[in-house]
């Protein structure tokens, strides 16, 4: 291998040229039109204007509101727990075998699926029938 022979690893994507004659069919305006707010540099409107007509998100009603106290919890089932090696399963352990991908506020056990094996599974919250299905297998709920 010579230095002259390196290629980089993606090729490189040639960038479109505008205002370089007749032939690149880019030429003259550079594909901006005639004349008009658009074709003048730093022309353009802002993200949602729309000519001037009162645009959408003031035209529609406000309505609601976005709760800053509220907790966002990741859901685990017991079809996903099945998949767990380990015997005491926590978010922890679940993010390290890549079975959830984010703790946010903590884990709910939900009911969904069938528990095949003893685990102890600590959570922050259960429903009724995960607590029972861990339970009835001799496991142990332990809310944190």
């Amino acid at each position: 291998m010579k230095l002259d022979e390196l290629k980089p690893a993606m090729p490189k994507e040639t960038r479109t040229r505008v205002g370089r004659g007749v032939g690149s069919g880019l030429g003259k305006t550079s594909g901006r039109g005639h004349k008009g707010q658009k074709a003048r540099s730093g022309g353009g409107v802002r993200r949602g204007f729309e000519g001037g007509q009162t645009p959408l998100y003031r035209r529609l009603p406000k309505r609601g509101f976005t709760n800053i106290h509220a907790k966002n919890y990741t859901e685990v089932t017991l079809t996903m727990l099945n998949k767990s090696e380990a015997t005491d399963v926590s978010a922890e352990t679940l993010l390290k075998e890549g079975i959830i991908r984010k703790e946010n506020d903590g884990i709910v056990v939900l009911g969904t699926g069938k528990l095949e094996k003893k685990l102890n599974v600590r959570a922050v919250k259960f429903t009724k029938s995960a607590k029972e299905k861990i339970e009835a297998l001799g496991g142990k709920a332990e809310v944190i």
